[in-house]
């Protein structure tokens, strides 16, 4: 299966040979309601690849637009597979009579496609791919491999066939639909033969990225960041949660992360619908005054005078270093740090509250926790919905609303890609059944931070619960120190972390340049 993953239908599937004439009557309209497939109907009798995924978070699932999304839901595929509604990689289901996972859209028993007519654009593709190079500045059409009908060189007819798609590509819907869907073109693959570079399609999504330095933050990124992250700021025990790859990672199911390195300094950026800004301050072992004015530099030439151009979670030593009549400086909500050993514990007046909830869990119910594996998942995403339905049941400002409908598809890619990240998940099991997830990572080696946690509401005292295990398991493995991040302006949340006392809460700051 290619990172365009393709449904491959063999009562649909013919050979075609594209001649002349075929590149001058098929026009990218016709392209984008279903592009003939080339592989023969013998050879996808045959296949036991396509639609089949060794794992479930496999990221050579195939992506779905919105307008894709809604195709696929109005014609038999549930709407709880897709993680984001705007644009996301298909959630796969167990294969039902082997090994492995399935798209949710074949029938295994038939080997067909239940929604072929109305398939994505990913599928359409299948057997090219689309993917970046090596070093992800061009983009590249590729034939895989993978496909059983071709293991050796490309024939002539997948060489005209790619010519054909190719020219689609250079201008019309069909480029405008992935230059507004980036995800469609995937990462680099050795197992994929280059049949071409697309010039015109690398040229408009470096327009997109407005500098042709930046690239777009993905997995394979993160020990890249975690040596910057040591290099500029050390494992200090005040460190910010934000500074660690799955802070930012998660997000990149709803706004967009790209980065670039200057002078061994690592830059990271969020495109967001106003501009660009810093989630993080430079990192780098140079002098930070200089690596944030560069900084400032680029996204004022991005951004114009824009307000929207800051620099967040900037540390107090890291303000120390900064000329005070060059930035402004505004207090962000600081992560809350607390004593795991007092957590663990609970022990005293301060804590008799959620003592007493712990103790009413243990003593109405059997409660027992497990390492997160894979076949978590679906319970799991199913009490992400129960629980997020009590929350909007009981009262959430329009803030803390926008914020859970944002979390779904944070949780989602996590829960997806914990492993590939460095986050581990715990789950509980109440009365046998999945009631609650927590996932974290070690911030230092002594912190652990707490990424996300989820109880059911409907179990008195679940998270207080859950709340203690993961201190004490956190304890058990070394860590002194819990970091719950911050309250995000959040009054319920705010009153929850203060009644656990924390020891500090971290002054960030959010920075932006003077004006003359």
């Amino acid at each position: 299966m290619s990172e365009n993953g393709g449904f491959l239908d063999p009562v649909h599937h013919a050979s075609y040979d594209w001649g002349p004439m075929d590149l001058v009557t098929v026009d990218s309209e016709s392209m984008m309601r279903a592009l003939p497939q080339l592989v023969p109907s013998s050879a996808c009798v045959r296949c036991d690849v396509c639609c089949r995924f060794p794992e479930a978070d496999s990221f050579l699932r195939p992506y779905f637009t919105a307008q894709e999304i809604a195709d696929a839901v109005m014609h038999g595929v549930a709407e709880s597979f897709f993680p984001d509604k705007s644009g996301s990689q298909v959630t796969l289901v167990e294969n039902p009579v082997g090994e492995g996972y399935l798209c949710p859209a074949f029938d295994s028993a038939s080997g067909r496609c239940g929604i072929y007519d109305e398939r994505p654009l990913d599928c359409q593709l299948y057997p090219l791919a689309l993917m970046w190079d090596a070093s992800e500045n061009e983009v590249l059409l590729g034939w895989d491999t993978k496909c059983p009908f071709m293991r050796e060189e490309p024939s002539r007819s997948i060489h005209a066939y790619a010519d054909h798609v190719a020219n689609l590509l250079v201008s019309g819907p069909l480029v405008e639909k992935i230059v507004t869907h980036p995800r469609l073109i995937g990462r680099f693959q050795d197992d994929v033969i280059v049949l071409k570079p697309l010039p015109h399609l690398t040229a408009r999504l470096a327009l997109q990225r407005v500098d042709a330095r930046l690239r777009p933050l993905i997995i394979s990124d993160a020990s890249y960041f975690e040596k910057a992250i040591e290099r500029s700021h050390g494992r200090s025990p005040d460190m910010p949660a934000a500074f660690a790859f799955p802070y930012h990672y998660m997000w990149t199911s709803l706004l967009p992360y790209w980065w670039m390195e200057i002078h061994d300094t690592a830059f990271l950026f969020a495109a967001s619908p106003d501009g660009w800004f810093m989630p993080l301050p430079p990192l780098g072992p140079g002098p930070l005054e200089k690596a944030v004015d560069h900084a400032f530099d680029l996204m004022l030439q991005w951004n114009g005078p824009s307000p929207v151009s800051r620099i967040e979670h900037v540390t107090n030593a890291q303000r120390g270093l900064l000329p005070a009549d060059a930035y402004q400086f505004q207090r962000s909500d600081g992560d809350y740090l607390y004593s795991v050993a007092a957590l663990a514990g609970l022990v005293g007046d301060h804590y008799k509250s959620q003592r007493a909830l712990c103790n009413r869990v243990e003593r109405e119910h059997i409660v027992e926790s497990e390492p997160y594996r894979a076949e978590h998942r679906s319970d799991c995403m199913a009490l992400h919905r129960r629980w997020a339905g009590q929350k909007r049941e009981g009262h959430l400002d329009i803030m803390g609303k926008f914020l859970l409908e944002d979390a779904e598809a944070a949780h989602t890619l996590v829960l997806h890609e914990h492993e590939q990240i460095g986050v581990f998940g715990t789950v509980i099991r109440v009365d046998h059944a999945v009631a609650a997830y927590t996932f974290g990572y070690w911030l230092t080696p002594r912190t652990w931070c707490i990424l996300l946690e989820v109880a059911d509401r409907a179990v008195p005292g679940l998270a207080q619960w859950v709340f203690r295990d993961t201190c004490r398991m956190a304890m058990a493995q070394g860590a002194v120190s819990i970091n719950a991040m911050e309250d995000v302006g959040l009054p319920g949340l705010r009153a929850t972390k203060m009644a656990y006392r924390p020891t500090t809460i971290l002054d960030t700051w959010t920075i932006t340049r003077m004006t003359i």
